[in-house]
């Protein structure tokens, strides 16, 4: 008790000053903010949303509720999807009504105006375009940033591989960005977009909402007041995919239908022919624009434990998986990475760690201590005096076994609203959001190098990672995995 009390003390002492001059530095009037390019707290500010259909629909709702409701799909637009992509949205609108209902109207949010929407599938968006009547529409984000100047924000959710190249296009007009999970599609897309931000001074914020909750800040506080110990290994375990992968070939091409604009659904990637089992949802488990699983739920489930261990980046890495083709990633994968010991403010030296990602049904091994019937977690930290475990999104941590009367420490970590709140309130203020890219940049890493470890494992090698110079230093042809070659017209 008297090592915890001792981390908790400490981080009071040196957050309360922090957030003594942290006030003392950000009142200042109006026109000062505004003379140094911030938007003032009390102006609205212009939010662009592109790919806006699904995910992107909840993201933008979420900054400003719709002037019009937004309507359930249709049959007809369904029909337009993926078998897995249908199945999806099935499933979204049997969670949606199953959740309950909250007494009275709910609250309107307007944290800013959406000024400009755009998707490339006119079909699958048009219930979002329907419920923003005010907002400008358009199929090619390319020809919004040249004809609307007015945009100071952009909501980006749009397949993995195109992420970064619009991300950065929108960077180098100087508007502030929301990019969904993950970051990018490839190491060297991360590092790149961290710099740019960082270049030009916008606010980013990566879309893993979990880094905002009351789960996560609880699992980082108790882990670093020391509530279980030292911690020397973490097992991180999703059942995800639900959507196709593994030793499967690319569909055959068939008609593009005209209320989709594949040229730029594809982007970057590859001058390939169009298939529906290829978009919407189903394209995340393919080389060319997708990244698996990890992609998927790794920043749901990673990012609490790079926080609460204040990982940077592996030294070692290895993974094997079941079989997967040139065009689709496996089915199930088994991935361990090795970080060294490191320094933490407050705490001194923290452990070398092992930090190991289970997908595709593949479960961790169950704690000794797990109860019979227990579900095991999205993630268990495994520390020398007691075990935590929380689902995905850092939902829920808990005591293994479990402890009703456990309280925890006295929270020290601020509470910053929800994601969204969080990144217009920066974008006000002019500072940094809680999960801007130069954080977002290394959980995203960390997961990338999930798949080029997959495809580097025929080598049979524990890959060496020099992570200061981005290069594997045991095997340098996977090296070639850390960017590919854009398609002619498409830059970064």
């Amino acid at each position: 008790m008297k090592k915890q009390n001792s981390k908790v003390l400490s981080r009071r002492s040196f957050l309360g000053t922090i957030g003594t001059t942290t006030a003392a530095l950000t009142i200042v009037p109006n026109y000062v903010i505004s003379g140094l390019g911030h938007k003032a707290p009390s102006d609205m500010i212009n939010v662009a949303g592109i790919g806006i259909a699904s995910q992107g629909s909840l993201d933008i709702q979420q900054i400003a509720t719709p002037d019009v409701p937004v309507k359930p799909f249709t049959p007809g637009q369904l029909a337009g999807l993926s078998k897995s992509g249908q199945e999806y949205q099935a499933m979204v609108i049997k969670w949606t009504q199953a959740m309950p209902k909250q007494p009275g109207e709910p609250k309107p949010v307007k944290l800013a105006n959406i000024y400009a929407l755009c998707d490339v599938d006119s079909n699958y968006a048009a219930n979002t375009f329907a419920s923003y009547p005010k907002a400008k529409i358009y199929s090619d984000w390319r020809q919004m940033i040249e004809k609307e100047k007015s945009i100071d924000a952009v909501v980006i959710a749009t397949p993995d591989h195109n992420h970064a190249p619009i991300a950065a296009a929108f960077i180098k007009e100087k508007k502030h960005i929301y990019l969904e999970k993950p970051m990018a599609k490839t190491i060297y897309e991360c590092r790149k977009l961290a710099e740019l931000a960082k270049q030009y001074d916008v606010v980013t914020q990566m879309g893993n909402q979990g880094h905002a909750t009351e789960g996560t800040r609880k699992t980082v506080e108790w882990i670093q007041s020391g509530v279980i110990g030292d911690v020397r290994e973490v097992n991180c375990y999703t059942s995800s995919p639900i959507w196709p992968q593994g030793n499967i070939p690319r569909p055959a091409g068939v008609n593009i239908p005209k209320n989709l604009n594949w040229d730029v659904w594809l982007g970057p990637a590859p001058e390939k022919a169009f298939n529906p089992e290829l978009c919407h949802f189903a394209w995340r488990g393919l080389w060319d624009y997708g990244t698996g699983a990890i992609g998927d739920l790794g920043a749901h489930i990673l990012d609490a434990v790079a926080w609460a261990l204040n990982l940077g980046l592996p030294s070692r890495i290895q993974a094997t998986s079941t079989p997967y083709s040139s065009d689709y990633m496996p089915l199930a994968e088994s991935v361990v990475y090795e970080f060294p010991d490191r320094f933490t403010p407050g705490i001194g030296y923290m452990p070398a760690v092992k930090v190991t990602w289970s997908d595709g049904g593949l479960q961790p091994p169950r704690p000794a201590t797990l109860e019979p019937g227990r579900p095991i977690g999205a993630a268990t930290y495994i520390g020398d005096r007691g075990i935590i475990m929380h689902d995905s999104h850092g939902a829920m941590p808990e005591l293994v076994p479990a402890n009703a009367a456990f309280k925890g420490p006295d929270p020290w970590i601020a509470r910053t609203g929800n994601n969204f709140e969080d990144w217009i309130d920066g974008i006000k203020n002019g500072k940094k959001s809680g999960n801007d890219f130069s954080w977002s940049s290394k959980v995203t890493e960390i997961m990338l190098l999930t798949n080029i470890a997959i495809q580097a494992q025929k080598a049979n090698k524990i890959l060496e990672y020099d992570a200061a110079n981005m290069k594997f230093t045991n095997l340098p042809e996977a090296n070639n995995f850390f960017g590919y070659e854009y398609r002619k017209g498409w830059t970064l």
